[in-house]
């Protein structure tokens, strides 16, 4: 039902047409490629707040954050008096949705993206808020390159390795990307498959599936904190010391953003992920 309501509401937002008399000059950004893609446009300077997610580039964590872009808050989105709100498709709560689009603050929900057309379209529905359509194109053009020199760097590989993205290991419960996720999207895109199979979006993996999944690598997001993990912790895992990577240190980490953000730098994360695929001793040595 909550999807339903979320799915009625963005498609509501997104086909609605922003009027504006000019060209907006307080933005607020909730997520991460949406802030990045509006400093990929030139137009940083129109940003007044960004969601916990937005970390690049650097000078955006120096902006007022709103949170978290899935737990939002209404009241403090307002108090900021933005003159336009861009967000990610899975922005919210709905009820949060559903008040400002009643304040008349015009928001813009960009669509989601787990392919190359995808991000170009992100790009495009961004820059047309901003009214900014040839530095759109000129962004969508660069990116569109950069993610068909990727494509088919990918498409070279002698074999797809198998990869499984981990999104989180707290206390040994490993939580993994599935079909439809923004990890396995990125995984295809660089030329591997993904090892996870018989489970949709983010969800908690067993020990048996795991091992059974035998992936060649393992893919996660560098993080600190609680939820950091090491190659220690990947080596004493009962069930990932089983599979051909744990036993060989196979692991690799990368930003979160960068990786999963399916924003202007996709094509780039794309193209060091496919390099960690040729160095994997399976397809280098033949």
């Amino acid at each position: 039902m909550i999807r339903q309501i979320v799915a009625s509401l963005v498609a509501a937002v997104t086909l609605a047409p922003v009027a504006l008399a000019e060209t907006p000059s307080r933005v607020i950004a909730a997520g991460g490629s949406v802030a990045e893609i509006i400093h990929a446009l030139g137009a940083g300077d129109l940003l007044i707040a960004r969601d916990t997610t937005s970390s690049f580039p650097p000078e955006v964590e120096t902006l007022p954050d709103i949170g978290y872009v899935r737990a939002l808050s209404a009241e403090n989105l307002v108090a900021m008096d933005p003159d336009m709100i861009i967000a990610e498709h899975d922005a919210g709560p709905p009820e949060v949705l559903e008040v400002l689009m009643r304040t008349g603050i015009p928001l813009v929900m960009v669509p989601q993206a787990l392919d190359p057309d995808g991000v170009t379209a992100k790009i495009a529905a961004v820059a047309g808020a901003l009214n900014l359509p040839d530095k759109g194109q000129a962004l969508q053009d660069s990116v569109a390159a950069k993610l068909d020199e990727a494509r088919a760097a990918g498409a070279a590989l002698p074999a797809a390795p198998r990869v499984m993205f981990i999104l989180s290991m707290q206390g040994g419960r490993l939580l993994v990307g599935g079909a439809g996720s923004s990890a396995e999207a990125m995984i295809t895109l660089a030329g591997g498959t993904n090892a996870v199979t018989g489970l949709d979006g983010y969800k908690p993996l067993t020990d048996e599936a795991a091992i059974a999944a035998a992936p060649d690598l393992i893919l996660m997001m560098d993080r600190g904190g609680d939820h950091a993990v090491t190659l220690t912790d990947i080596a004493a895992h009962p069930a990932l010391r089983l599979t051909p990577a744990g036993a060989e240190g196979r692991v690799v980490t990368m930003d979160g953003l960068y990786l999963l953000g399916f924003g202007p730098r996709t094509g780039d994360a794309a193209l060091e992920l496919t390099a960690h695929f040729q160095n994997l001793p399976a397809w280098t040595d033949g």
